[in-house]
């Protein structure tokens, strides 16, 4: 059991070894866009086991064609061996008393490790490698063809420091990726990253601008990781966008994300973790895993319930019931 939970029986614990108390959910949690390829200390089976006992029913993992997945066969197999050795963990903690929280009123739920699925798209970092290497596109076909699969995504448009991607090659890729999921009917989840230090190089209008071009897909249109305020949230709100907030929601500097997480419409937000990037309060600094998605939930529906908008539990519902329907598993 200890690679899932220590022999308090608690998920989490703080820098120096102290039980973090994890907010009890009002109804099962979602991670919409969770990371599992990109662990440097955590174990992906064990992460998806405690995101199980943490209250997490459905789990969508992100992958790239051009960057982590360079053998779909093998990428295939590791997938199905996170998932079957999850349930072994999680038989193991059952034996001793740790089973998920139980949703009345719910139905039957399915188990996590049923409900494990993944999405497939190139990250604006590959744009040149989608448009230049045709083994790239072959492989996200192949993905996207997949019964696991169930979105494409990540992608979108990067102004940040860290990318060096021309921007007519990253725009040409999100057309590409967008065109790609109208063909295959599904829903996709936008990387959109404004510049720091250049206001003529706004990525949220360009990603607007191409969205309104080529048409939001009718299965929809997912913000990863909403980082903004109100504002830029509106016009993709308009077109029918869900806003998916994570960790960053929790940082005591991200009033504006908090205030967008307010003024988004109950039946479009959502909720991720992005892991293994921007654990939540009070888990900052720490790898961040599916699991933390109750903490960014929890402070979504503070937020929403302090403004007099949503109950906690209308947050909640609405937080698993969006999720179930962007990602048509429910």
């Amino acid at each position: 059991m200890s690679e899932v939970m220590s022999q308090d029986g608690c998920l989490f614990h703080g820098k120096k070894g102290k039980p973090i108390p994890f907010p009890m959910p009002l109804a099962p949690l979602a991670d919409t866009h969770g990371h599992l390829t990109s662990f440097r200390t955590h174990d992906p089976a064990a992460a998806v086991a405690r995101a199980a006992l943490a209250g997490v029913r459905l789990l969508a993992v992100p992958v790239d064609p051009s960057d982590d997945v360079t053998d779909v066969g093998a990428f295939r197999a590791w997938f199905d061996g996170v998932r079957q050795d999850a349930a072994r963990l999680l038989e193991k903690c059952a034996s001793q008393g740790h089973l998920p929280p139980a949703f009345e009123g719910w139905g039957q739920l399915p188990a996590l490790v049923d409900n494990v699925w993944y999405l497939a798209g190139v990250h604006p970092y590959g744009s040149l490698s989608l448009l230049e290497d045709e083994c790239a596109l072959t492989r996200l076909r192949e993905l996207l063809s997949h019964e696991a699969c169930v979105g494409v995504g990540e992608f979108g448009i990067d102004y940040g420091p860290w990318n060096d991607v021309p921007r007519d090659a990253q725009i040409e890729a999100m057309r590409l990726q967008l065109r790609i999921a109208h063909e295959y009917d599904m829903p996709v989840e936008l990387h959109v990253r404004d510049a720091q230090d250049d206001p003529s190089a706004q990525a949220h209008e360009d990603a607007l601008r191409v969205l309104e071009e080529e048409g939001v897909p009718r299965a929809g249109c997912d913000l990863h990781c909403y980082t903004s305020g109100p504002e830029v949230m509106e016009p993709f709100v308009q077109l029918g966008c869900h806003v998916a907030f994570g960790g960053a929601v929790t940082f005591s500097r991200s009033g504006d994300i908090r205030d967008a997480a307010a003024a988004c419409p109950r039946n479009n937000l959502l909720c991720e973790t992005d892991s293994p990037y921007m654990a939540p309060v009070p888990l900052r600094g720490q790898e961040c895993e599916p699991a933390m998605v109750g903490f960014s939930a929890a402070c979504v529906a503070n937020v929403r319930e302090e403004l007099g908008i949503d109950s906690p539990r209308e947050t909640y519902e609405a937080l698993w019931t969006n999720a179930c329907s962007f990602l048509r598993r429910g």
